[in-house]
């Protein structure tokens, strides 16, 4: 179901919200070490938005740069106050965004509909019915 209307992705805090308009083009689970770092879980489910689909709607964000599994760069930003991850901006895709889908605070939020470095997954853990996997990255 498309809306214009609004979701906001917010830090624990509340310090940091991000206002994010439309549909999530795509919603990704990732299974890589550094997701797993990053969340403190056993994956990370990525929101993925036009970047002009993004804007930061209260608070101040702190950013981390690191390579991601692709070679290209990786810009997250953060709360500084709590340290909640909320948005990255992937450098081999300058025009779009992932925002972490749990700061959206919404059960009814669209359902991943792949998987990605499923051969990082934890062996215990299994996938949802009728997601795409890829063994790697999303062209592996």
């Amino acid at each position: 179901m498309a809306t214009d209307r609004p979701r906001h992705a917010t830090c624990q805090c509340g310090q940091l919200a991000i206002a994010c308009v439309g549909e999530p083009l795509l919603v990704s689970i990732c299974h890589c070490l550094d997701c797993q770092r990053r969340t403190g879980s056993a994956f990370g489910i990525t929101a993925v938005y036009p970047r002009t689909s993004v804007a930061v709607a209260r608070g101040t964000a702190t950013q981390f740069r690191r390579m991601g599994g692709s070679g290209a760069p990786i810009a997250f930003h953060f709360c500084p106050e709590c340290g909640s991850t909320l948005w990255w901006e992937p450098g081999r895709e300058p025009g779009l965004t992932g925002v972490a889908a749990g700061a959206f605070a919404d059960p009814g939020f669209p359902a991943p509909t792949r998987a990605i470095w499923d051969d990082r997954r934890h062996p215990w853990l299994s996938q949802p019915d009728g997601i795409v996997c890829h063994r790697q990255g999303a062209g592996g």
